[in-house]
């Protein structure tokens, strides 16, 4: 299965992956090769393992289990798309499901819905999704007005890779003509969006590979390290933004919080929105910031 979706892989790579020796790779890829599935080896510096670009699996060997896993996950990416190719695939899924099976997965009941839809939604983000597909299929230029993080307002002109689900939005990965460089963009910041009729070359960047990227950046983000401490009436939001391992609880029944995290806006608005139920008792420049927020906030009541 893993031969299936690699164009190629070598046979240490493949040892490293299983854990296991040479040799017992050697053996698997012949005893693979002796079960009808024809397997290619290339020598040379690129050289490796792979199956032949004809071989297709048989749906023997697919699982009704693989099978409910295939269309949650379908499901899921198709109540936030609206995308008539995947309600396609859905069906042709369902149609590998017997009627027999069916029964018994109605029988059992799901266990599991993954919906990637914004709570919040707006007609315009998915006509912005199906643009932004269509031009990273094609690989069609396209002008975004985009708004900063700072506010600001910009005219990109963006050559769209794909789009990324992260936590609770989608993200645009693209190389950004402007900066000359690939960049991240919140498709909620992008007010305006529109599909050029140029084209652009592959630069030799996939989606995964800049996706790794961006997570990478932000874990190597400056970090700080603060102690927090919360009353007990904000017990299940400590326990929910924070492992166990990093808090403590006082004899007075405040949350103490040890941890560390990127000091930017999204700290601060996280810390405001604890109120008076959370006190910043290091670093003080942190206490002196979220102090200074917070008498701007109060200002505009005066």
């Amino acid at each position: 299965m893993h031969l299936l979706t690699r164009k190629r892989i070598g046979a240490q790579e493949l040892a490293d992956l299983f854990e296991v020796s040479l040799r017992t790779i050697y053996r698997d890829l012949e005893t693979i090769n002796s079960a009808g599935i024809p397997i290619v080896s290339y020598s040379g510096p690129n050289g490796g393992y792979e199956i032949m670009e004809q071989y297709h699996i048989d749906r023997q060997i697919v699982t009704l289990e693989d099978l409910r896993c295939i269309k949650t996950a379908l499901n899921g990416l198709e109540a936030s798309l609206r995308d008539p190719q995947l309600s396609d695939v859905i069906v042709k899924v369902g149609a590998l499901i017997t009627k027999a099976e069916q029964a018994k997965l109605e029988e059992s009941g799901d266990e599991l819905l993954f919906n990637a839809n914004l709570w919040r939604g707006r007609q315009a983000d998915n006509e912005t999704i199906a643009k932004l597909r269509q031009a990273a299929r094609f690989r069609y230029v396209v002008r975004i007005r985009y708004i900063t993080a700072q506010g600001a307002e910009e005219v990109r002109e963006v050559e769209p890779i794909g789009l990324a689900w992260k936590g609770y939005a989608w993200y645009l990965h693209a190389y950004c003509r402007l900066r000359q460089d690939y960049r991240t963009f919140r498709l909620t910041r992008i007010k305006h969006c529109q599909v050029l009729e140029e084209r652009f070359a592959a630069r030799g960047v996939g989606l995964k590979e800049l996706d790794a990227r961006w997570d990478a950046s932000g874990a190597a983000s400056p970090q700080i390290r603060m102690v927090l401490r919360f009353h007990p009436r904000q017990r299940v939001r400590v326990e929910e933004y924070f492992p166990p391992e990093e808090i403590e609880v006082d004899d007075e029944g405040y949350y103490r919080v040890d941890t560390v995290h990127a000091e930017d806006e999204w700290l601060y608005g996280t810390l405001l929105s604890f109120g008076p139920d959370v006190t910043v008792l290091e670093p003080d420049h942190l206490a002196q910031n979220v102090k200074q927020r917070a008498l701007q906030i109060a200002g505009r009541y005066k």
